[in-house]
């Protein structure tokens, strides 16, 4: 019975095992979470505050590099293509080209970084550096972004697209590391 589901999923739908439709499903889930996320904002100018990093060090340390990757591509390729999952329902390339596009364009290099770092140790304290280095990578990307279209004043960039944040992400990285942490230690007894 396991052959004849394998040779459709194959043929039909051109997978080959129903992993890795549960690859792809885990993907796609955590592209929408983020989506989701974007929505739960505190309005901000010019960059609101929401728990769309949340997902982003979830689907790096859960996925891994590659699936990690992919799901946070997947997320701007929807808003990309004029799917509402931004903040505030925004879309398209102004959102991704305007002053938080730095902080979306980085999700797919932090989940990345994540899931490989997370590869080579899962130690609680590692998991929480690794997560660490990934809103690093948001941040930085984020902040550069924002003072080249719109601040045009490091100073300012910094105060508005990083520390305003800092408090906000400190709460999402401790909680996101914990649940994973968590997940983990579960999974092992």
């Amino acid at each position: 019975m396991q052959d004849v589901k394998s040779a459709i999923l194959s043929k039909y739908i051109g997978v080959t095992s129903i992993h890795s439709i549960a690859k792809v499903l885990w993907i796609v889930a955590f592209a929408v979470l983020t989506a989701i996320s974007a929505q739960i904002e505190i309005p901000l100018r010019p960059v609101p505050l929401t728990l769309q990093t949340f997902f982003v060090l979830l689907s790096g340390a859960f996925l891994g590099k590659r699936d990690g990757f992919l799901s946070m591509s997947l997320y701007l390729g929807l808003g990309a293509l004029g799917l509402p999952v931004f903040a505030g329902g925004g879309f398209g390339l102004f959102s991704i080209l305007g002053p938080s596009g730095g902080y979306l364009l980085a999700f797919p290099l932090a989940a990345f970084v994540i899931g490989h770092l997370v590869s080579i140790s899962q130690k609680r304290l590692f998991v929480f550096f690794s997560m660490s280095l990934g809103l690093m990578i948001v941040f930085t990307l984020g902040t550069i972004q924002l003072n080249f279209v719109f601040f045009h004043n490091w100073s300012h960039s910094i105060e508005a697209g990083f520390l305003i944040f800092s408090w906000w992400d400190i709460v999402k990285l401790l909680a996101a590391s914990s649940i994973y942490s968590q997940f983990l230690e579960r999974t092992k007894t």
